[in-house]
């Protein structure tokens, strides 16, 4: 019963992970997904300003601000990383009194936004375009200056325009640190004009293609970099996972500072490989996965990512049941159990 439920359980996941992009550099934009949001609230609407110069200001943190850019001029653009776009735009002014560091969320904005963070002198602070998989954007973790102006303009993809929802709160960090005896990825750091040599699988013609997973918790690092020719890449870590001869299936659950996908692949070709299984983890985010195998076999395992859009590198921990040992493996003991004793 238990191998027939995982089965149906398998398929299902499998068939709703078709699809899923296990490129490392960021691919064109395809058409936009339509939204549906709710038209903007009368008592909470603060529409932005046409221009730099008729900017609204705004105090930190700024709560379910609501407005359009429908109809407005196009008067700004920035490559983060796609240009040329004809879309309106409206402009919010930020100025702090201390040195602080922002969250910028547009979740809830029913168009394909964009938006960007200039200094008072004009120079680019932030940009992102897609954040959340029906393209609305969030900024995270922007450092502003106390006493210094800032200006977020609010912006669209291509023509996109329409409502919007803002929210600037202070960004809170999620720490995860590798616990003491974890086995390390060992990834080189991930700074501008890096090559991914190092398990970047079916991406990359690295010395290293595949790192294996050996141990019970696994400790990883990646993030994003540009590439020498300044295109935008997300490092994908591919990982060999050696089934134990006494073991008919594996479990891995994950947590991670940033959001990431895990994924099973399948058939293991470069060629023909695909998602077969996945699950989101991320702060405070456990995802989990049970994937079926022959005892003695190898798996391709994947980490990474969701958006190609970010900056710097991030941590994440995964707890295997690759690492049990035989002699312990009791009816008493269980999967759960064991993950208790790394919490």
């Amino acid at each position: 019963m238990k191998t027939a439920l995982i089965a149906l359980l398998i398929l299902i996941i499998a068939t709703a992970s078709l699809g899923y992009d296990l490129g490392s550099q960021a691919p064109a934009k395809p058409a936009a997904a339509s939204h549906q949001a709710p038209p903007p609230d009368p008592d909470v609407i603060r529409q932005g300003g046409d221009t730099l110069a008729d900017a609204i200001l705004l105090a930190i943190p700024a709560v379910d601000i609501v407005g359009s850019t429908a109809g407005y001029a196009n008067d700004y653009d920035e490559a983060c990383p796609y240009t040329d776009a004809a879309a309106p735009d409206v402009v919010y002014k930020l100025a702090p009194l201390v040195d602080t560091a922002v969250d910028i969320d547009m979740l809830g904005s029913a168009y394909d936004t964009k938006i960007y963070v200039y200094r008072e002198d004009f120079t680019v602070v932030a940009c992102n375009d897609d954040f959340y998989p029906d393209y609305v954007s969030k900024l995270e973790n922007v450092l502003l200056e106390g006493d210094v102006k800032y200006f977020l303009v609010i912006d669209g993809y291509g023509s996109e325009s329409g409502e919007y929802v803002l929210n600037i709160v202070g960004y809170a960090p999620y720490i995860l640190d590798c616990p003491p005896g974890a086995q390390l990825e060992g990834e080189p750091p991930l700074v501008d004009g890096y090559i991914d040599l190092h398990n970047g699988g079916c991406n990359t013609e690295g010395v290293e293609p595949f790192g294996v997973i050996t141990q019970s918790i696994f400790c990883g690092v990646s993030g994003w970099y540009l590439s020498p020719d300044g295109s935008q890449f997300r490092d994908t870590d591919w990982f060999e996972i050696w089934v134990p001869s006494w073991m008919d299936y594996v479990e891995i659950s994950g947590e991670a500072e940033v959001e990431s996908f895990m994924f099973e692949l399948g058939p293991m070709d470069c060629d023909n490989v695909g998602v077969i299984q996945q699950a989101t983890f991320g702060p405070g985010l456990v995802g989990e996965l049970i994937i079926p195998a022959e005892p003695g076999s190898t798996i391709w395992f994947w980490v990474g990512p969701t958006t190609f859009d970010g900056t710097g590198e991030y941590n994440y921990v995964l707890q295997t049941s690759v690492g049990w040992n035989p002699a312990v493996r009791t009816e008493t003991q269980t999967w759960s159990a064991v993950k208790e004793l790394f919490r």
